[in-house]
């Protein structure tokens, strides 16, 4: 048997290619050059197989605060309330970005050119502030994110690779080697 060592240079290695990883690698990649490592093809993580929805206040009688005030409920009263804050206050902000990137959400008819979002209501919330694809946004979500990546001049993907061997040298100019 045979192995063969390629080495692969980058400021930035991401393990995963789920839309966290993806998102990482798309948000660093104008500044950075970026390697996304998935042990598999790039959509078989768990991103892909999510039905629901995106939480985020986009309805002008919702407010920030009161998605805060669900999510503590919901959450029996144990989360980081800091935590809960931070990501209520950037929801609408990460859904606006994902929409940028061409994530299909469900629209309603409007009067305007303005883009009304279908909203949906679950769980703990007592507004209406679910965002969705039908009832497959993970896939568009995930779709979305590989297209965006694919695309990108800066980022380099490496499917069903494993990091084995992780090197890295402290040299100015000289990033991240990967011994795949």
């Amino acid at each position: 048997m045979t192995t063969t060592t390629q080495e692969h240079q980058c400021d930035v290695l991401v393990i995963g290619s789920g839309a966290a990883g993806l998102s990482l690698a798309l948000r660093l990649a104008p500044t950075h050059r970026v390697i996304v490592l998935s042990k598999g093809p790039l959509s078989e993580g768990a991103t892909l197989y999510a039905q629901g929805g995106i939480a985020a206040v986009f309805d002008e009688q919702d407010s920030v605060e009161s998605h805060v005030e669900d999510t503590q409920i919901a959450g029996g009263g144990i989360c980081d309330t800091d935590v809960v804050d931070f990501i209520a206050r950037n929801a609408k902000d990460c859904v606006q970005w994902l929409i940028d990137g061409g994530v299909p959400f469900d629209q309603e008819d409007s009067d305007d050119e303005t883009p009304r979002y279908h909203l949906t209501r679950e769980g703990g919330h007592s507004h209406r502030r679910i965002l969705h694809t039908a009832d497959a946004t993970g896939m568009a979500v995930q779709n979305s994110l590989q297209d965006n990546v694919r695309q990108h001049p800066n980022i380099t993907l490496l499917e069903r690779h494993n990091a084995l061997d992780i090197i890295t040298r402290k040299k100015v100019g000289l990033g991240g080697l990967i011994m795949c």
